[in-house]
């Protein structure tokens, strides 16, 4: 049985790390090698390799403490990475993944404007679709099969 801290005591910075190794788990039962990447850091935030090192990814990932939009922030040229992964932390306490693309991502994207300034947002109802809900085949086997 899992110990839980009350949610008041978890800051910003942990719910991204619960995001960014739940995303790892999942990515290493697919048998990728996986790799996060300095926290905080501009960029990406897992490179994965395959078994042979033939293929090799980059994964951005944005975690949610629950149901909400996905703020994305002022420039949608920011994600450059190969897929996105916006991991949702639901009411049972178990990660929700939505594997999608950058393209997808920018093309759902909604911009909002407040005292002159720009922001972008990705809407639960753009990302919450079973074409991107817990797809990890989007990205694939980290095995070659003979």
């Amino acid at each position: 049985m899992r110990t839980k801290f009350p949610k008041k005591y978890i800051t910003t910075q942990t719910i991204g790390n619960i995001g960014l190794f739940y995303v790892c788990y999942e990515l290493s039962l697919f048998g990728w090698n996986v790799l996060p990447t300095s926290r905080n850091a501009k960029g990406v935030d897992i490179i994965i390799f395959s078994q042979n090192a033939s293929r090799k990814l980059s994964i951005q990932v944005k975690t949610l403490s629950k149901r909400n939009p996905v703020p994305l922030g002022t420039n949608l040229d920011n994600f450059f990475a190969d897929y996105v992964v916006i991991c949702v932390r639901n009411s049972s306490n178990e990660p929700v993944c939505y594997v999608m693309t950058p393209g997808e991502v920018r093309d759902l994207a909604h911009k909002g404007e407040k005292d002159g300034k720009v922001s972008y947002w990705l809407q639960p109802r753009a990302y919450e679709n079973d074409k991107y809900k817990e797809n990890w085949k989007r990205i694939g086997h980290g095995v070659q099969y003979n």
